[in-house]
């Protein structure tokens, strides 16, 4: 089992920045592919960006390519989303989600999930 508690969602003008965090505790990551998720009201969850634990390689969604960072820190079990230059749909719960495997951008391919973090831009 892999818990996950993600930190960091707030409300924030659009043009700003806000950093999401995801806590991971109850397994050893390195086998994991670390992803965020988004959903928005009315919407289903789509994928944001992935991480390769051992490796560090990330992908991205076309939507947040060149605005949103994906990282890790080994020490702190921890995953960050950078998102920088925000736009209004942009807003959205954010979650955070854990597979063995390759990065897929299928929902229901990731076996864990944290409650979700709500990120808000306003116009």
């Amino acid at each position: 089992q892999v818990q996950l508690v993600e930190f960091g969602g707030g409300l924030v003008q659009a043009g700003g920045s806000l950093r999401l965090s995801c806590a991971a505790s109850g397994r050893t990551l390195s086998n994991y592919i670390m992803g965020w998720f988004r959903q928005a009201p009315r919407k289903e969850r789509e994928f944001v960006a992935a991480i390769r634990w051992s490796a560090g390689s990330t992908y991205y969604a076309d939507s947040v390519k060149g605005r949103f960072t994906i990282s890790r820190d080994n020490a702190k079990n921890t995953v960050y989303l950078q998102m920088n230059s925000l736009k209004p749909e942009d807003t959205a719960v954010y979650y955070c989600a854990a597979r063995v495997g390759s990065i897929v951008e299928i929902t229901t391919w990731y076996d864990y999930w944290g409650q979700g973090t709500q990120v808000t831009v306003s116009s």
